[in-house]
């Protein structure tokens, strides 16, 4: 349902229009255009997202699964309270707060996803393994990494657990932007979008 801050059906929210925190990740609007692309969604979905930073995917997936819930997973307690005050902003009630470390917090979530993201993270293995178990069959986890080596440890998740359709884009995109009085592009942080799904 759209909000009135965002009173639109499209995703793609304008970055400024989120409160964030310096040196807190945001997934930037195209970058996030891409994932939520990826993760196939329906209006029902239920979604974990795994290092959920700023709450940028929990505010979009919200208003675009009006009748699914959002299990935004944050470690930092100041941060989970800017997804709080995010989703508060758009008017999101569908979104639940976890405060905790994945994948050891995973088990308390009483609710099971159809899609999982992972947002980066150096235990993005264990994170893959984990949430795995608790996927249905055709369940879906689409993964972000910023370097070659989160990559390769993804992949090679993905392939010991024997995930299937699996696709790789790796984004590349610049914004126009004003640098004092002349207009230039700047590209946006290049990061790959890996994305499988459980089949068996």
């Amino acid at each position: 349902m759209p909000s009135q801050l965002w009173p639109y059906v499209t995703p793609g929210i304008p970055d400024e229009l989120f409160e964030y925190l310096p040196g807190i990740p945001m997934t930037q609007r195209e970058l996030r255009l891409i994932l939520v692309s990826q993760l196939r969604l329906q209006t029902d979905s239920v979604l974990w997202d795994i290092g959920a930073g700023t709450g940028t995917i929990p505010v979009e997936v919200g208003l675009l699964c009006p009748f699914g819930r959002v299990i935004a997973v944050e470690r930092d307690e100041e941060v989970a309270n800017l997804i709080h005050r995010n989703c508060d902003r758009f008017d999101i009630k569908n979104v639940e707060v976890v405060v905790g470390s994945a994948p050891e917090c995973l088990e308390t979530i009483r609710i099971t996803p159809h899609r999982v993201c992972i947002e980066g993270g150096k235990a993005v293995q264990d994170i893959i393994k984990a949430v795995w178990a608790y996927l249905p069959i055709s369940g879906r986890v689409v993964a972000t990494a910023a370097n070659l080596e989160t990559l390769y440890n993804i992949s090679q998740s993905f392939a010991r657990l024997r995930a299937r359709n699996i696709e790789v884009v790796q984004s590349g995109v610049n914004r126009l932007e004003t640098r004092g009085y002349s207009q230039t592009f700047i590209a946006a942080d290049p990061i790959f979008i890996v994305s499988g799904e459980k089949l068996d």
